[in-house]
C-alpha cells in the first residue's frame, strides 16, 4: 500500500476531537503573535464614529482620527506596552471555539456532506458554500467571547477619557454582560459577527483550499511549506478585503453603550450601523482599520496555516 493510501485510511479513523484541538492550538499561536495589530484595528474602527459624536458619547478631548502607527504608538505611550495585549485572553478563548469549530466543520462538509469530485478535486462553488457555512457556525458559537474581547480592548481608551472602566477582567465581563442583558446580551452583535465570519472564511478557508490544491495539481510545487505559504498569503489578503466592512459594523455594535435592558443606544441593527456610518463618514469608513486588518491577517494566516499543517503532519494526520 502506498503513502497516499495510508493517509486516506488514517483520516476516517482520526477522532474529530483531535482535529478540533489541533486547529485550536494553531489558532491560539497565531492569535497571540498578531494580537497587537487586532487591538490597533479595533481602536481605529471606532475613531471618528459619527453616531457617538452626535449623541455626545465620545469625549471632545479624544482625537477624531489617528493613523495605524500613531494609534499603536499612542497605546504604548499613553497606556503602556502590555496594553497591546489587552483582551488577548478572551481572544484565545474565542479562537479555541471559533477556529476549532470552523476547521472541523469545513472538513466535514468537504469530505462527507458535499463531497469531492471523482478525481479528488473540490469544486470552487462547494468550497465557497463550505467556507461561509463553517465560518458562520464557528463564529455564532464564539460570539460571546468576541464581545468580551472588543469591550476589553477599549478599556484603556475609556480610562484615559476619564470614564469608569466597564470590566475588570474576563470573568467579570461575562457576568456583567449577562446580568445586564441575559443570554441575549452575550450574543449582542452576533448578526454582523456571523456575517463577517462568513465573508472572512469565504476569503480564508475557501481561498486557501482552492489555491493550495490548484498549485498541487497545476504546478511543480509540492505539498510543503512553500505551497502552504503561497496559499496563506492569498487567503489573508482576500479575507481582509471581504471581511473589513462587516468587521467595522461588528466592532461598533459591540462597543456601543447600552441601556438597562441591554439595548444599544447608538444603533438599532447592523443595517442601521452600516447606513449611519456611510451617511456620516462616507463609504470608506467601512474600511477603517483595513491596513492593520490586512497586516494582521497576512501574518495570522501564514502563522496559522504553517503551524496547522506542521502539527497535522507531526501527529500523523493527512494534509489539509
Amino acid at each position: 500500500m502506498d503513502t497516499s493510501q495510508n493517509e486516506q485510511t488514517k483520516v476516517p479513523k482520526w477522532p474529530r476531537l483531535t482535529k478540533f484541538m489541533l486547529s485550536a492550538c494553531a489558532a491560539s499561536v497565531a492569535e497571540f503573535v498578531t494580537f497587537p495589530l487586532d487591538l490597533t484595528k479595533t481602536r481605529l474602527q471606532v475613531q471618528g464614529e459619527a453616531a457617538a459624536r452626535r449623541t455626545g458619547v465620545t469625549s471632545t478631548s479624544q482625537p477624531s482620527y489617528r493613523g495605524m502607527l500613531r494609534t499603536a504608538i499612542g497605546i504604548v505611550q499613553e497606556e503602556g506596552p502590555l496594553k497591546l495585549w489587552q483582551g488577548v485572553t478572551p481572544a484565545v478563548y474565542r479562537h479555541v471555539v471559533y477556529s476549532g469549530g470552523r476547521m472541523l466543520a469545513y472538513e466535514q462538509l468537504r469530505e462527507h456532506v458535499l463531497g469531492r469530485n471523482t478525481d479528488g478535486s473540490f469544486p470552487f462553488w462547494k468550497a465557497v458554500i463550505s467556507g461561509m457555512l463553517a465560518g458562520a457556525m464557528g463564529q455564532f458559537l464564539a460570539s460571546p467571547t468576541d464581545l468580551v474581547k472588543v469591550q476589553m480592548q477599549m478599556e484603556g481608551r475609556r480610562i484615559l477619557e476619564g470614564k469608569e472602566p466597564r470590566v475588570r477582567g474576563v470573568l467579570h465581563a461575562f457576568v456583567k454582560i449577562f446580568s445586564e442583558g441575559g443570554i441575549r446580551g452575550l450574543w449582542a452583535g452576533w448578526v454582523p459577527n456571523v456575517q463577517r465570519a462568513a465573508l472572512v472564511n469565504l476569503g480564508d478557508l475557501t481561498m486557501y483550499d482552492t489555491v493550495k490544491h490548484f498549485l498541487l495539481r497545476n504546478t511543480p510545487v509540492e505539498d510543503n511549506s512553500i505551497c502552504h505559504g503561497l496559499a496563506s498569503i492569498c487567503s489573508g489578503l482576500m479575507a481582509a478585503t471581504m471581511g473589513t466592512p462587516a468587521d467595522v459594523v461588528k466592532t461598533r455594535i459591540m462597543n456601543q453603550p447600552r441601556d438597562s435592558h441591554g439595548r444599544g443606544l447608538l444603533y438599532k441593527s447592523s443595517i442601521d450601523c452600516l447606513i449611519q456610518s456611510v451617511r456620516g463618514e462616507g463609504f470608506w469608513s467601512l474600511y477603517k482599520g483595513f491596513l492593520p486588518t490586512w497586516m494582521r491577517m497576512a501574518p495570522w494566516s501564514l502563522t496559522f496555516w504553517l503551524t496547522f499543517e506542521q502539527i497535522r503532519k507531526g501527529m500523523g494526520v493527512s494534509s489539509f
